[in-house]
């Protein structure tokens, strides 16, 4: 009985937790074609979301394009020649470790500063003070945010595709001994603008995800300064499961059935 009344209540709060989220995005969407009332907000958003994240980009990037041709050189030796090496490092960091790892190491620190930012305007009765004035915490606070991330997000990536494969060209040429003339040649023996396309638009929802689950979590704070630890912990959690989630669709989607190989 006790198992099942566990069950019952997680049940329940998933429903409420679904529903929470579809209410807050379609007042979202109501709340879209007034975006330009706020247009200051959101250049603010996107320099703080963007600008904020571009250290964190960098050192994940450069590592990341640097383990990337290691390990393929680890791979490739005795069986492939060493030239396929920029092959894979392109492949692998525009199909997944680029927009993937771009958008949980950007979600960790922007849902987290979102929910907890929301949060404590939430137990501080600030939203509720806004609500009085007639003001809509969603057209000035979510709206500006989701539109910031969603912008933002596949511009990060973009610059750490870019570093990745410098990282991989750097590696190789100092540990493996992979000219940058023979680096580039195999980056173009697969490249396929189809896959840094795909890239991007998965990076789309990744932002929406991100700071949705941000500003989400942020509304339902309760409960003083340990209601905002927990609610900053939630949006950390479900934006990086959500995207892990996601990219499978995603992936599915564009790889398969969108840019399918003739």
């Amino acid at each position: 009985m006790g198992l099942l009344a566990m069950f019952g209540r997680f049940f329940l709060e998933f429903v409420e937790e679904i529903g929470g989220i579809a209410i807050l995005c379609w007042r979202l969407l109501q709340a879209l074609p007034r975006l330009f009332r706020n247009f200051r907000n959101t250049l603010f958003q996107m320099e703080k979301i963007g600008l904020g994240s571009i250290p964190l980009v960098v050192v994940t990037s450069l590592f990341v394009g640097a383990v990337t041709a290691i390990q393929a050189a680890y791979q490739f030796h005795g069986y492939i020649p060493l030239q396929y090496v920029g092959a894979v490092v392109g492949k692998a960091v525009t199909l997944e470790l680029g927009p993937v790892l771009t958008a949980l190491v950007v979600g960790g620190r922007v849902s987290a500063a979102i929910a907890a930012e929301l949060g404590t305007m939430k137990v501080t009765e600030q939203i509720d003070a806004m609500e009085m004035i007639a003001i809509d915490p969603v057209e000035y606070l979510v709206l500006p945010r989701m539109v910031a991330a969603t912008i933002m997000l596949p511009v990060l990536t973009i610059f750490a595709d870019l570093l990745a494969i410098i990282g991989g060209m750097v590696v190789s040429r100092i540990s493996m001994g992979v000219g940058f003339a023979m680096f580039g040649n195999g980056l173009q023996l697969l490249f396929r603008y189809q896959d840094v396309v795909g890239g991007l638009m998965k990076t789309l929802v990744f932002g929406f995800i991100i700071a949705l689950m941000g500003c989400y979590n942020g509304f339902a704070t309760r409960g003083g300064a340990e209601g905002v630890g927990i609610s900053t912990m939630r949006a950390v959690v479900s934006s990086c499961l959500l995207i892990l989630v996601s990219n499978y669709l995603l992936a599915t989607f564009i790889f398969r059935i969108l840019f399918a190989p003739e």
